[in-house]
């Protein structure tokens, strides 16, 4: 008997979109379609200022916790600045995430109309140059982002610019992830079985072994892009938005290996976001006879934001922060 191989996602080349914008929207939309995951390569995302980000990352991280601690920001449900350990649950997981993050945001000028919702970041005395390095970060993620956007929106049929408007000024954060060393005996995994609550997630740091998506057929398959390639996944407000032609697929990082327990492991997720004003309405053209509009009652993306944010422990059933 034959043993059965397992699938793999093709990388793509963003590059390719200038000169093919349709046939790399169909490719990427296929990947999505299937997967709920797409690789990027070539996109474009400066090798020397990712490189920056990745020691201030590890230097942020290597302060001691008295110091991070002071950078946790309570009633924020999480927002920005520091989150340690304990604090994030997957839905429906009993065990904490084995893991501790810091959160940048779009930074908006005083006095706009979503300062009441999207907060001022935070920024650590003690890392020189974070912010500098990590806004510029946070504008490319930003960039690549509407273009893999236009791409969706393509293979949707709808106009390459669809999504210009739900973006601008969108609730986007920026994730800086360290799981640490993991024991033997370590309660839970280092990010538990989930999905992700936003359009579109993009991820540099998944080289690292442990990132592994819940595929069609029940089994795991774990995702191994090439060096320097970005990670891209569907989120639920993508899904929803589509009603489920785009799936926002179940994923996990797991504990390392015995071999590779005493190693650290980084990563950067972009949790690209629309504005809190858009109304997650289902797409007209995602609604056939066999794909019933699961979705009839519209929602805010704030709303919906806030309704995950409870089951994930970082907000409170009274609307507060935790």
């Amino acid at each position: 008997m034959l043993d059965t191989v397992s699938p793999t996602i093709p990388p793509l080349s963003l590059a390719r979109q200038a000169d093919d914008p349709d046939g790399f929207a169909q490719d990427f939309g296929a990947s999505f379609q299937r997967f709920g995951f797409g690789v990027i390569k070539d996109h474009g995302i400066d090798q020397a200022l990712i490189d920056r980000g990745w020691a201030l990352t590890k230097a942020f991280f290597d302060l001691p916790a008295e110091v991070k601690a002071k950078y946790h920001l309570p009633g924020k449900a999480g927002a920005r600045g520091y989150t340690p350990f304990g604090i994030e649950t997957a839905k429906g997981a009993t065990e904490n995430d084995l893991k501790e993050f810091w959160h940048v945001g779009r930074e908006l000028p005083a006095g706009h109309r979503f300062g009441d919702v999207m907060p001022p970041n935070v920024w650590p005395d003690e890392v020189p140059g974070l912010k500098e390095t990590f806004l510029a970060l946070y504008a490319e993620f930003d960039r690549v982002g509407a273009k893999l956007l236009s791409a969706i929106a393509r293979y949707l049929g709808l106009a390459p610019d669809w999504f210009v408007e739900p973006v601008k000024d969108g609730n986007s954060v920026m994730r800086l992830l360290h799981y640490p060393p993991v024991s033997a005996d370590a309660p839970g995994v280092r990010a538990g079985a989930h999905e992700d609550i936003n359009l579109i997630t993009l991820l540099l740091g998944a080289e690292e072994a442990g990132l592994q998506l819940l595929d069609r057929d029940g089994r795991w398959l774990a995702v191994a892009p090439p060096e320097g390639a970005l990670v891209v996944n569907v989120g639920d407000m993508l899904q929803r938005l589509t009603n489920h032609v785009l799936p926002s697929t179940t994923h996990r990082v797991v504990n390392p290996p015995p071999e590779r327990r005493g190693t650290a492991r980084y990563s950067m997720p972009f949790f690209m976001h629309p504005a809190p004003d858009f109304v997650i309405d289902t797409l007209p053209g995602c609604i056939t006879p066999d794909n019933l509009n699961r979705y009839p009652e519209p929602i805010s993306s704030q709303e919906y934001l806030n309704q995950r944010l409870r089951t994930l422990g970082l907000l409170k059933d009274d609307g507060v922060a935790g």
